[in-house]
């Protein structure tokens, strides 16, 4: 008896709170607009005075731009003179126009000269009693040129290969009779032929030795370039006498350690 009841406050768009809030936060848009233009306005100008390169620019984010922006306790005074007292970088262009090119520390990339066919070396290995998976490890390595201390593997830096006498190649264990080697006559279905290393031996000698081959190249048509320069023959006797090709035979069996650049 005698007590006023009170009743929950509404809020409603008249209120004097909501009028305050509002008030705040134009208030405090108002002030990140000014500091963005400010600062913005201190980078353009210390860009344009001072051709600062592109490492200013984080420098001045980080310094100004976050202050700014997120609020993080430094002033908008401090945050311009931050940005404006970072050290000038000079420009990659004005360092090689006043040092000169740095020679010493350019990576070597080989250039059409040095991949020339006309300036290619000649080898040549002699199959006779030789197993066939070391034979056709030392082809593969001359014709990629990593025997060569100049070898870049996206380049032709290798050299031709003649290989005689290819019908006395060995192979170790059973794979006289077990290594199979399939080929297709056509592309249709039931036209697959399939032969042992004895028969194709005795048909086509040399195809034996360029299947290995093959398949130790790169794939595409640095690989399809590589594999023209090998010659393979059945004999003794080549027509490559002119080119004067320099025997690797006795590589075959030595360690990686013990190869000559030379060879």
């Amino acid at each position: 008896a005698g007590q006023v009841r009170r009743t929950p406050c509404t809020i409603t768009p008249t209120c004097p709170a909501v009028f305050h809030l509002t008030t705040y936060t134009s208030a405090m848009a108002s002030q990140t607009a000014c500091a963005s233009r400010v600062v913005l306005q201190a980078s353009i100008s210390s860009a344009t005075t001072s051709s600062a390169s592109t490492r200013q620019q984080p420098a001045l984010k980080s310094a100004g731009a976050s202050s700014a922006f997120f609020g993080n306790g430094v002033s908008m005074r401090s945050a311009v003179r931050l940005a404006a007292s970072k050290p000038v970088v000079t420009s990659a262009t004005a360092t090689f126009e006043k040092m000169g090119a740095d020679v010493a520390n350019k990576t070597y990339y080989p250039n059409g000269e040095d991949s020339a066919n006309a300036n290619k070396k000649w080898y040549i290995i002699d199959a006779e009693g030789k197993t066939l998976g070391r034979l056709a490890t030392v082809v593969a390595n001359h014709l990629r040129g990593a025997n060569l201390p100049t070898y870049t593997p996206s380049m032709d830096m290798g050299g031709y290969v003649v290989v005689i006498n290819a019908e006395k190649v060995q192979v170790t264990g059973n794979k006289n009779s077990q290594k199979l080697y399939r080929r297709h006559t056509t592309g249709r279905p039931g036209k697959m032929k399939v032969e042992t290393f004895d028969q194709l031996q005795a048909r086509i000698p040399e195809r034996i030795i360029e299947k290995a081959v093959k398949g130790m190249l790169t794939k595409g048509s640095l690989g399809r370039t590589l594999f023209t320069h090998m010659k393979v023959y059945a004999g003794s006797e080549h027509p490559h006498a002119a080119q004067e090709p320099v025997d690797i035979t006795e590589q075959i069996n030595k360690k990686l350690t013990q190869l000559s650049p030379n060879n």
